[in-house]
């Protein structure tokens, strides 16, 4: 799935979003709220971020995100993938850094889509 068709998509969980400004976990929550997108911050170390509730995993969120974009290690990022194949949750965006073959082998055998871009560039 091309990055274009992806970004049409309005719900997102933002998996490894984070109150620090630096990191890209804060920058892409921040720019994906500004731009009216409907997102979730994941990430089982923060009881909130950015003054909203920040969620344990994808199965604790209100709904059902149409994109997860990670922003975590492969490592970190495995289980993720796993409990979003089991979600039904189809759309994986991947950050630079976020992944490695293994993870991309098991995306593909999850049968998900996954761009592999900087949303914030993306966004423009």
């Amino acid at each position: 799935m091309q990055q274009e068709v992806m970004l049409e998509k309005r719900v997102w969980a933002v998996v490894g979003a984070s109150n620090n400004p630096e990191k890209y976990g804060n920058k892409i929550y921040r720019r994906l709220k500004s731009e009216g997108f409907r997102v979730y911050a994941v990430n089982p170390n923060h009881e909130t971020v950015e003054g909203d509730r920040c969620y344990r995993n994808l199965a604790s969120l209100p709904e059902k995100p149409e994109v997860v974009g990670m922003v975590v290690s492969p490592e970190n990022g495995r289980p993720v993938i796993e409990e979003a194949a089991r979600l039904g949750i189809g759309n994986i965006w991947l950050q630079p850094g976020t992944y490695d073959r293994e993870l991309l082998d098991l995306i593909r055998e999850k049968g998900l889509n996954a761009v592999q871009a900087c949303v914030l560039t993306a966004l423009g």
